[in-house]
């Protein structure tokens, strides 16, 4: 009953982006979420939103939190007519490029900023650097289409075997071990992976790595490393592969499993029972997150290999990319309004019925006085 009302939830709100005068959002790729025209400064009491700025806003990067930036986006806008969107959900790598390159005001990455980056950024961000603001929390969902199989479970050495073409049919003895009295069919196994640079990917691997006990031989990284299998581009892209695909199986933010009705598979980490991929498990795997950042950096370090009860492991945390110092003078005021609102109550509470975890509090107060602070 949960899951329908997830479902029903997000219908409305995908309805409401559908209708929506002041938005014309499109297919992951070619997204164009843009605001109306109109009043400027003021103050939304309906959404709690302080509007600042105007003009146009240009942003992309992340996948993984394109349903979430949609949703700001709409509320956003619907409040702020004066200022105009733009959300490509291009990928992390793509996204941090376009950043670096000076064409966007932000950027959005599954994987925080690598040192290399940061540096990088100090040419753009006059007088400061590159900074990774969390915002989007939530479990990184490991789909399967596998005919008569429900409440499928795995766990990290295998995961790492079937994406890396170790473990190639349905009905193999590792599988079956973990699903007594399945029903597993002698079905070849459709691995699906990102084509393009993804911190779904860098994070997924990660897990690989951390978790599987040797059996993940590659380095994780945005861009994928393993063995055989197929490409797609986007989450959308293998999220789609799974949905029509007999057989498949791939790794992609929850919410697009929850729109698509794609099962997720159950993770064996070592706890007591196997952990579902829902909002709350992957919360307490966030909540139990350590910061990495420096200074004003706000990225954490995720603990893949968790075997807290009730923690789901495969989890990802979206950060939002911004210069500390630097920023474009004429799209600061709407950067720092747009960003304040994505972290605020009511930003973040709109995240839940879509699939993803809110920020916990501490991290969101933290967020909110960093971006007042951005120059």
């Amino acid at each position: 009953m949960k899951l329908q009302r997830k479902n029903r939830v997000r219908a409305l709100a995908v309805g409401a982006l559908a209708v929506s005068g002041a938005l014309a959002l499109t297919a992951c790729g070619s997204d164009n979420t843009t605001g109306g025209s109109g009043g400027g400064a003021g103050s939304a009491k309906a959404a709690n939103i302080k509007c600042d700025g105007k003009g146009k806003l240009l942003a992309s990067g992340s996948s993984a939190q394109k349903n979430a930036m949609d949703v700001w986006v709409q509320n956003y806008a619907g409040a702020c007519q004066g200022t105009e969107i733009n959300y490509q959900p291009t990928g992390s790598g793509a996204g941090v490029t376009t950043f670096l390159q000076g064409q966007t005001a932000f950027a959005g990455s599954d994987s925080p900023l690598k040192p290399e980056e940061i540096t990088k950024s100090k040419s753009l961000c006059k007088g400061g650097q590159a900074i990774d603001l969390p915002m989007v929390g939530g479990p990184i969902a490991v789909g399967y289409n596998v005919p008569g199989v429900d409440g499928l479970v795995l766990d990290a050495p295998t995961l790492a075997k079937i994406f890396d073409s170790q473990i190639t049919n349905w009905n193999d003895p590792a599988i079956k071990k973990l699903n007594p009295g399945a029903k597993l069919p002698d079905l070849k196994i459709q691995a699906f992976h990102r084509s393009d640079d993804s911190g779904t990917t860098d994070n997924f691997t990660k897990y690989l790595k951390a978790a599987s006990g040797g059996a993940w031989k590659h380095e994780p990284g945005k861009k994928w490393e393993g063995t055989g299998g197929q490409a797609a581009s986007g989450s959308a892209g293998v999220s789609s592969q799974v949905k029509q695909t007999s057989g498949a199986i791939s790794y992609f933010e929850l919410s697009y499993a929850t729109a698509g009705k794609i099962p997720t598979v159950k993770v064996n980490t070592g706890a007591k029972a196997p952990v579902e991929a829902t909002v709350d498990n992957a919360s307490a795997a966030i909540a139990a997150a350590k910061p990495a950042g420096q200074g004003n950096d706000l990225a954490l370090k995720l603990d893949y290999a968790t075997k807290a009860e009730g923690a789901y492991p495969i989890t990802l945390v979206t950060n939002e990319i911004v210069c500390d110092k630097g920023n474009k003078a004429d799209t600061l005021p709407a950067t720092k309004s747009f960003l304040t609102y994505v972290a605020s109550k009511d930003g973040q509470d709109a995240l839940k019925a879509l699939g993803y975890a809110p920020l916990p509090t501490e991290i969101a107060d933290k967020v909110r006085k960093t971006v007042a602070t951005l120059s």
